[in-house]
């Protein structure tokens, strides 16, 4: 009786922690190979995909002067985490008809490291210290 008490009480700690840690530091390192799309920070512009500056809590399709597909603008999405991770895993499942090329992000620690990274800047490219 004492091992189940003290197995389910494992399992109930094990259940409220987070799945993955996030590191903003490795995120950036992450970011680089999306550099040649996407830019953050005050100096950021719209390249072949959109600046990507406060896009957590971000309607999809809707960062300004940048041109979507229409499958993005009609998607109905608002970024939170959540949602991001299972985009960037697999953008074409997630929005079918979306003009990024890009086969996914797979690694679940790898994509945690970028939302950490991702979630420092904000609307306006400001860093958060």
């Amino acid at each position: 009786m004492k091992f189940a008490v003290l197995a389910g009480a494992a399992l109930l700690a094990a259940a409220v922690q987070p799945a993955r840690a996030q590191d903003a530091a490795a995120g950036e390192k992450v970011f680089a190979q999306c550099r040649a799309c996407h830019q953050v920070g005050e100096a950021a512009k719209n390249l072949v995909g959109p600046a990507l500056n406060g896009v957590i809590g971000q309607k999809a399709g809707a960062h300004e002067g940048y041109s979507y597909s229409a499958a993005m603008k009609a998607s109905g999405l608002v970024w939170d985490e959540a949602t991001f991770a299972e985009y960037i895993q697999n953008p074409r499942a997630k929005v079918a008809g979306t003009k990024m090329i890009y086969a996914g992000l797979k690694d679940e620690k790898r994509v945690a490291d970028l939302l950490a990274y991702l979630k420092q800047f904000d609307a306006a490219g400001k860093k958060a210290e």
